[in-house]
């Protein structure tokens, strides 16, 4: 039986990783000791508040969903709750985005599902719809435990247009990758059900719709006054956990009562036994951490891929901007911005006296690095170069600029990813059931799904332990 006080190692103190950390606390038995380690010396992962132009704005991720799937509340709203930050959730001001097509911006017409639209003459206007190929064949659009491309199943339904002018830019913006290499189950998961019952696209489409109901009105995004950098600050703070930053973890090993991490420079390890691991990373370096004790789960991790993305904020002296939460960019439109976001305009708290407006573009999509490699300066001046053309207007020279580069950041969730992932913890569990996987890599892309990843691997560790929850 493991000794008490259970001593419990997360490894990645990204938002998968602390709440983790917090849920433990919450629920594991009295004592448990709970160290996070960091290999950077910034808690947080992707979610990273800054300051530009006097004032915090992401650098990160900017927002979470208010609701999950089935309309409760979501992971992060009641993650936020139970850190007394409730108070603090403020919603879009303004809610209406636009697509680049042919140069100009187009109002993202309404009733899509991540560009997926359910009625094709709402989409003309952006979209020119195949006629008649979206038949009802008497059988469902996807077999019972297959998964496809989004790109496939919408050009074969829909034709070339919706993807290249719709699809294309909404998962761009997501994932920084293609629809045509992203996988239905995983990126567009109330979809792929409804696709395994209907039997035309757009009658899938409205199905995924009603299936998960809003509230008339209600917000579909919330963020933080005072940056979702907030929420980190919380998080560790409820954990009661022992935070290691610039701690990197290069082994882990088994020993006869748990786990043994090598910790920190390999001329100067430091050695630390636990009775349980929480793998909150990546999958390269999870793979190898894995690779002793669990080989079979580390070859199969090891194989997913990331996509890199800069994020370059300007700081502008009174634009005139329009009234658009920002725009999105196919990749057909050859403009090295994938998307942009005019923050000072999208939310309220946000706006200045002083009429400085901040706008952030979002940079680089899978396949395209090289494009990453240039310095800061030329990638600042070419997203400023770019909205202005986008715009029709001459912007003027920012006051202040920032460039935030994610290497390896965003997970590519090829076709088969959600039977691919649960192969590897499977094997894991079967290996070593006290060392679990959690994040974005895994399950997901946004807070509210990572939050519930890492709520989901705590659980998993309590339950292994074989302790008295409480």
């Amino acid at each position: 039986m493991t000794r008490q006080p259970w001593r419990v190692a997360v490894v990645g103190g990204g938002i998968a990783g602390l709440a983790a950390a917090v849920r433990l606390r919450d629920h594991a038995p009295a004592g448990t000791e709970i160290t996070v380690y960091e290999q950077s010396g910034a808690l947080g992962g992707k979610l990273r508040t800054g300051e530009l132009a006097g004032q915090p704005v992401e650098f990160g991720a900017e927002s979470f969903l208010m609701r999950d799937p089935a309309g409760a509340e979501s992971a992060a709203v009641a993650l936020i709750r139970r850190l007394g930050l409730a108070d603090r959730i403020v919603h879009p001001t303004v809610g209406q985005a636009a697509l680049v097509i042919d140069g100009g911006l187009r109002p993202i017409p309404g009733g899509t599902l991540v560009g997926v639209p359910g009625d094709l003459d709402r989409v003309t206007a952006v979209a020119r719809p195949a006629a008649d190929a979206d038949t009802d064949d008497g059988r469902p659009l996807v077999g019972p435990d297959a998964d496809v491309a989004v790109g496939a199943l919408v050009r074969s339904r829909f034709g070339d247009e919706v993807v290249e002018r719709l699809v294309d830019p909404m998962l761009g913006g997501v994932y920084a990758g293609r629809a045509d290499d992203l996988s239905l189950v995983t990126t567009m998961p109330a979809l792929a059900r409804a696709a395994r019952v209907e039997h035309t696209l757009t009658g899938a489409v409205r199905a995924a719709q009603a299936a998960a109901p809003r509230a008339p009105g209600a917000p579909v995004f919330g963020t933080l006054v005072g940056g979702l950098g907030t929420l980190v600050e919380a998080a560790v703070a409820a954990s009661g956990a022992t935070v290691r930053r610039d701690a990197a973890v290069r082994e882990v090993t088994r020993t006869e009562t748990g786990w043994r991490l090598t910790v920190g420079p390999t001329r100067d390890p430091e050695l630390v036994d636990v009775d349980a691991v929480v793998l909150a990373v990546p999958a390269r370096p999870a793979a190898r951490l894995l690779a002793g004790p669990a080989p079979a789960a580390a070859a199969v991790v090891g194989e997913l891929d990331y996509a890199s993305v800069a994020l370059v904020t300007l700081a502008l002296p009174e634009p005139r901007l329009p009234e658009l939460s920002g725009f999105l960019v196919p990749s057909t439109e050859g403009l090295l911005t994938k998307a942009a976001t005019f923050f000072t305009t999208k939310w309220g708290h946000l706006r200045r006296p002083d009429g400085v407006a901040l706008v952030r573009a979002s940079v680089g999509r899978y396949g395209e690095e090289a494009h990453l490699q240039r310095p800061d300066a030329d990638l600042a001046a070419t997203v400023h170069r770019e909205l202005s053309a986008v715009l029709g207007t001459p912007l003027p020279a920012p006051v202040h600029g920032h460039v935030q580069r994610w290497g390896g950041a965003l997970p590519q969730y090829t076709p088969g990813h959600a039977d691919r992932v649960a192969t590897a913890r499977a094997a894991l569990r079967a290996a070593c059931p006290t060392v679990v996987l959690a994040g974005a890599g895994y399950d997901g892309v946004g807070i509210p799904i990572c939050v519930r990843s890492g709520e989901t691997a705590a659980d998993e560790i309590i339950t292994a332990l074989g302790g008295s929850a409480r």
